[in-house]
């Protein structure tokens, strides 16, 4: 395999960041590995479940895994575009105005509770997230390498809050839920409860995780599962329930992600179960569901079910 003998060492150590987040999340090993799954394919990661199931450790914990710098942000409603982007501001002593970088100038930025801050200021992060650079007052700033967008939110707390828009989806690879512990995993929570997380030390560089992510894009893809691909996007722009299909986006978030997984898995070339075990969490936040669909049941939840059965209409390649 190409990437295994260009980088035995990084490779190695990228399992060791699976068993360190296993320890950190516990009882969640499919979220851990689809969380390192959208780390490789130079995505970002929106979880979002109900309070108290481990996102934010989750994202911090994923951030702490590589050596780069790391900003948690809380979203509050009264935040503003300058308290994400930076500001600029006069310097008397030198008679200049100086632009003072804001939180978004790092590797890792946790947007926590990203759905309490207005429309105006979400809007803040579309540029980051799409071209990895802000523009302010006519001066585009790049930033860092690697760079990624890590965002929480919750599902049913409705008061103080603003729904994410489809642009603003869009530009997450993945989302992803946690869930509840089954009952072991929480009683090992319980027993091991001394009100402090697991440390999670630094794994991999940021040179290691670069050097892994371009070696993502050497991963094979076959033109018949590049077929399958397209059928299932094309599922979603025809089904009867759902009024907006999946972005040319987030067909190359789907590509990106399965290349990213077989990586992961320790192969060279994509197979059909990645992408199906990949279509939801990639796709599931791009769709919208109809007026009259959405009378059923919780969005969320239909889109889910719809992708299901997209799955299953869909011919599987040989």
């Amino acid at each position: 395999m190409a990437f295994m003998v260009a980088a035995p060492i990084a490779v190695s150590k990228l399992n060791e960041v699976e068993v360190s987040l296993n320890s950190t999340i516990r009882g969640k090993p499919e979220v851990v590995r689809l969380s390192l799954v959208c780390l490789l394919a130079r995505g970002h990661l929106l979880i979002e479940d109900v309070p108290g199931v481990g996102k934010t450790t989750l994202a911090q914990s994923l951030a702490r895994a590589v050596h780069c710098k790391f900003h948690r942000l809380q979203f509050t409603s009264d935040m503003l575009p300058s308290d994400v982007l930076g500001v600029t501001i006069y310097n008397a002593h030198a008679q200049e105005f100086e632009f003072k970088q804001g939180p978004v100038f790092t590797n890792f930025l946790l947007a926590d509770e990203i759905n309490r801050a207005t429309p105006k200021t979400q809007s803040a992060l579309l540029e980051a997230m799409n071209e990895v650079q802000v523009t302010i007052e006519s001066h585009s700033y790049p930033l860092e390498q690697p760079f990624m967008v890590m965002a929480t939110q919750n599902p049913v707390e409705h008061h103080g809050t603003y729904p994410l828009p489809e642009s603003q989806l869009d530009r997450f690879l993945m989302r992803i839920r946690i869930g509840y512990p089954d009952r072991e995993a929480e009683r090992e929570i319980l027993r091991n409860n001394d009100g402090l997380h697991p440390v999670v030390r630094p794994v991999l560089s940021a040179e290691e995780l670069l050097h892994l992510q371009e070696q993502v894009s050497r991963v094979s893809v076959d033109d018949t599962l590049l077929d399958y691909m397209l059928s299932i996007v094309e599922k979603t722009r025809s089904h009867e329930s759902l009024a907006l299909g999946v972005s040319p986006r987030g067909a190359q978030a789907l590509y990106r992600a399965a290349q990213a997984m077989a990586m992961v898995e320790g192969r060279d070339y994509v197979i059909p179960d990645d992408i199906k075990r990949l279509a939801i969490p990639v796709f599931a936040h791009r769709i919208a569901i109809n007026a009259r669909a959405s009378l059923a049941q919780r969005s969320s939840e239909l889109t889910e079910r719809i992708l299901q059965e997209i799955l299953t209409l869909v011919e599987v390649p040989l």
